[in-house]
């Protein structure tokens, strides 16, 4: 598969939007319990590191796709939620879904890893393309602790806001919701752990599958049939896991 580039650079729409005293365009069912955050102090705080990064570099992913887990993925649908660290910072590769790239954007290492444990853990054929918006489409937030990051450059937005804007949307998952699979993948995303009530919700939780890590104890953890295991248990269809 060949690399797409990104279609958006520093200067563009991201950081007029960015500037704009407007609430993101994220689906109503996430709106109704989010916008109020987004008038809160340290959002504004985040958006103004965010337009002065864009000055001074690339950000990924686009400004129209920072918000695109919560618009594949209705509030009134999350059945699991992959929490990961940060967007890919390569060229092409972060479309505001975890872990996943644009169909024809090769695989990244740590994406390569998880298709290895899928395929190990229900059988089903390794997945042809990095695109995960199908699983997105079936009930499976795909979300970051941070939801953007300069380019070439990991974990360059940690710290900066971002944190606790997805804690809020964890506790909004963690009240609105009923029996969801949490599956927390490395360091960032088990300091969130805290925030889930494991009386009433599952959690998975593993290093993270980058290729530094995934030998520790990512592969093995079976996170695919356990979530499904438990989502049979308290009458949740289970997630069909294949891609194409």
């Amino acid at each position: 598969m060949t690399e797409k580039r990104p279609t958006e650079h520093r200067g563009s729409s991201m950081t007029r939007d960015m500037n704009a005293p407007r609430t993101p365009r994220l689906h109503p069912s996430w709106l109704a319990h989010l916008e109020h955050y987004f008038h809160d102090e340290s959002m504004k705080t985040l958006k103004a590191f965010l337009v002065e990064e864009q000055r001074q570099a690339q950000v990924f992913p686009p400004n129209r796709l920072i918000f695109n887990a919560f618009n594949t993925t209705p509030l009134s649908q999350v059945k699991v939620v992959i929490l990961g660290q940060d967007p890919y910072h390569g060229p092409g590769q972060a479309h505001g879904l975890s872990f996943s790239v644009p169909s024809g954007v090769y695989p990244p290492p740590s994406l390569l890893n998880i298709f290895q444990e899928l395929v190990n853990d229900v059988g089903v054929p390794m997945p042809t393309s990095g695109d995960l918006s199908d699983w997105a489409r079936r009930g499976v937030l795909l979300l970051n602790t941070a939801l953007t990051v300069r380019a070439r450059a990991a974990n360059s937005h940690r710290g900066q806001g971002w944190e606790s804007f997805t804690d809020e949307v964890i506790r909004v998952v963690n009240k609105e919701r009923e029996r969801v699979v949490f599956m927390l993948w490395g360091r960032n995303a088990r300091q969130k752990k805290n925030l889930i009530d494991t009386q009433r919700h599952f959690i998975i939780e593993s290093p993270h599958p980058s290729p530094y890590s995934a030998n520790s104890g990512f592969f093995g953890s079976r996170p695919f049939s356990r979530a499904n295991q438990f989502l049979r248990t308290h009458g949740h269809s289970p997630i069909d896991w294949r891609l194409s």
